[in-house]
């Protein structure tokens, strides 16, 4: 048996950052950059109001108080998105809505409560004037022409990763379009004569097939694209036929035939399509775990075997099939988030494996805690869904007892995690 960490550097070391495409910007969400973006203008492209006010000249108001109000004859409105001729000039000002271009001869904005507008309208007194009840500077209120991206600047790197504020940023520049590394597409197999496909009826000794859906709802979690084919039978004829269509992908994922049985064929084909790297690691769940290369001519894809157990599977797959997604997406940080929490109950460790408990994580006055999802089973995949982390016991310890500080890999941050 191999380490995880082995493991995962021989999985990484057989996958590749994919090519760049082109598409809309709303479609880029969680992908990478695979360009440059330099901005071909100012943003804001003018000087303009940082809120709803009079724009003025600092100087004309600069002595206003409430007790000694400046009154300004009003000599026009300007709103975002449209421009006025009127210029500013000594005993005027012009109203002025957020986002509106600062008007020729301002040079800042009084906001509209420095200002006795409101009683005037209460009143039902004319708005050919206005009194300024505070004093202002140059520049107040007022967004710079390039104050948030200067004209040929660089604003996002090749590398980064689009998120909704990346997406509003390209968005800002007038980006239609943006270059990223294009999502993985990844195969989704089952394996065994006891899978029946859901919405069907289950015959004795038969169950459904969940673990497909598991796996691609986590490869649609982590950015790829999920092809789902289906269920090869325990047969070598069948499953050679399944991997065949799956060779369209850029990463083969398999559920069960990786152990030891004799209906376990899924080695077999391997090695007989391709080669295999290994198929054992030295962690719980997931021993039999194997990878290797399908294909043996010019187009070879990467093949990741998981366990059939359910709780297995989707934990080799959080382990390592979400690095090699990530890689293929040019992300660079794959480690998933840890905290330090504090067992609750106990995770007992007896055969020098690393192990994966599914863990409930709290807080409480600034600590994490830690407890496990009760049974630990590997097909018992309710454990999961009831899990927003996996605590970690390393191969060279016996366990964890209550009381103990234990490193916890993230999957979610359910709404009770960080409650006080």
């Amino acid at each position: 048996m191999i380490t995880v960490e082995e493991a995962l550097e021989r999985i990484l070391g057989n996958v590749h950052v994919l090519e760049p495409e082109e598409k809309p910007i709303l479609d880029c969400l969680g992908q990478v950059l695979a360009e440059d973006v330099r901005s071909p203008l100012n943003v804001p492209p003018a000087d303009n109001s940082a809120m709803d006010g009079y724009a003025v000249r600092a100087q004309t108001v600069s002595g206003a108080s409430p007790e000694r109000p400046v009154t300004l004859r009003v000599i026009g409105e300007v709103a975002a998105g449209y421009i006025t001729q009127a210029t500013v000039i000594p005993g005027t000002t012009i109203r002025i809505m957020t986002g509106a271009p600062i008007p020729p001869g301002a040079d800042s904005v009084v906001p509209f409560e420095e200002t006795d507008e409101l009683e005037r309208r209460q009143a039902g007194r004319s708005l050919d004037e206005i009194a300024v009840r505070k004093a202002s500077v140059p520049g107040a209120n007022i967004r710079r022409a390039g104050e948030d991206i200067k004209q040929g600047e660089l604003v996002l790197s090749q590398g980064t990763l689009l998120r909704p504020a990346e997406i509003g940023v390209l968005a800002s520049l007038g980006r239609a379009q943006a270059h990223v590394i294009r999502r993985p597409r990844i195969a989704v197999l089952a394996t065994g004569d006891e899978l029946v496909p859901v919405g069907q009826p289950l015959a004795p000794g038969q169950i459904y097939n969940s673990n497909s859906y598991s796996l691609a709802s986590q490869v649609l979690r982590y950015g790829g694209i999920p092809l789902l084919m289906g269920i090869a039978r325990d047969r070598v004829e069948d499953l050679r036929h399944h991997l065949d269509h799956a060779l369209q992908a850029d990463l083969v994922l398999t559920s069960a035939g990786v152990s030891q049985g004799y209906y376990d064929v899924v080695k077999e084909v391997l090695a007989d399509q391709g080669e295999v790297t290994f198929w054992t690691v030295r962690m719980r769940p997931g021993k039999p775990l194997a990878f290797g290369v399908l294909g043996k001519g010019a187009r070879r894809v990467p093949h990741l075997g998981l366990p059939g157990n359910p709780v297995s599977s989707m934990v080799c797959f959080e382990l390592y099939a979400r690095p090699a997604i990530y890689k293929m997406l040019g992300r660079t940080n794959w480690e998933k988030p840890a905290i330090w929490a504090i067992m609750q109950d106990t995770i007992r460790n007896s055969d020098g494996r690393r192990v994966y408990a599914r863990a409930i994580v709290t807080r409480k006055d600034g600590q994490y805690y830690a407890r496990t999802t009760g049974n630990q089973g590997s097909g018992v995949l309710t454990s999961m869904a009831r899990a927003n982390g996996l605590a970690v016991v390393p191969e060279d310890s016996p366990g964890a007892k209550p009381g103990d500080r234990i490193r916890v890999l993230m999957l979610d941050w359910h709404e009770d995690t960080d409650q006080e």
